[in-house]
């Protein structure tokens, strides 16, 4: 079951499409409900998760033709920064710039935020920032979008606080990240977060420990892995990010990248005007977006 949001006669609803590919069922139509976005969806969506499932399955009521609506970012502000974590595959470890000791076994988990004051979606433009970076580099990366608010959550416990996976491309301006020494200012310029196409709320995707991922670059396989090959899995970072610190709905943890960007090439490749940059994850679908 695939959560969206769209744009119909310029207006922004939610929605779920159809189970068979072709429609989209409106969620406050659906539910006599008038949540404002996704991401308030998401704080009530356990009283209300059960009935839109039922619809689903039945794919019996729609409300428009799935052609006829423009899918944007199913969160197009998040709740609050994406929640990311860096150096979670081994391969990408070995290719990144900023590891001294590419050989060294990670013991925790690096943590960082990327600020997202409106997030795009599937077909939505990259912006260069001319001027500011000229290493601009894609990152493909499975999104946990949480639906339940919890503080130190067990690690056992951490499904029940999920409401479903997405794609998240972390785009990154690398020389940014090395003038400034961090990761902050180069993972958060305006544009630089494409989150999308969907929402797969969790009961549809059986094992999130096992979908390939993959990025493309102009049809150009640049990444190609699973998610099998994390270091740290989802429910473990969910435990770690919870200790102390209160988790909300609607938050999205960035669970990281594989190898594989532009920065790991020799020569590099960064992303130039009009690269079509594509983020595959097996269940979940493209994630497509067009360099300004």
């Amino acid at each position: 079951m695939k959560f969206i949001t769209f744009l119909e006669n310029a207006e922004e609803k939610i929605g779920i499409i159809s189970k068979d590919n072709k429609k989209v069922i409106d969620i406050n139509k659906t539910l006599g409900s008038d949540f404002y976005d996704m991401t308030e969806f998401i704080w009530s969506n356990e009283e209300y998760i059960e009935k839109l499932v039922d619809i689903y399955e039945k794919n019996e009521k729609s409300h428009y033709n799935l052609e006829d609506v423009m899918i944007i970012s199913p969160v197009p502000r998040p709740a609050t920064d994406i929640l990311c974590v860096g150096l979670n595959y081994s391969d990408h470890i070995k290719e990144s710039q900023s590891v001294q000791d590419p050989d060294k076994k990670i013991e925790v988990p690096v943590f960082f935020t990327k600020r997202v004051l409106k997030a795009i979606g599937d077909g939505e433009i990259i912006l260069r920032h001319e001027g500011i970076t000229e290493e601009i580099d894609y990152e493909a990366e499975l999104g946990v979008v949480m639906g339940k608010e919890g503080i130190n959550i067990p690690e056992e416990d951490a499904d029940e606080y999920i409401f479903g996976y997405t794609i998240v491309n972390d785009i990154s301006a690398r020389d940014l990240q090395r003038k400034h020494n961090q990761w902050f200012k180069g993972k958060g310029l305006d544009s630089h977060t494409s989150i999308g196409p969907c929402i797969v709320y969790k009961k549809y995707i059986e094992n999130p420990e096992n979908l390939n991922i993959s990025s493309r670059v102009n049809g150009e396989t640049r990444q190609n892995s699973n998610t099998k090959n994390l270091i740290f899995s989802a429910p473990y970072l969910i435990e770690e990010l919870s200790k102390g610190m209160t988790i909300i709905p609607g938050d999205i943890i960035a669970t990281g990248t594989p190898a594989g960007v532009g920065m790991g090439f020799k020569p590099p490749k960064y992303l130039k005007s009009g690269d079509v940059v594509e983020c595959e994850i097996e269940k979940i679908g493209i994630l497509k977006n067009i360099v300004e």
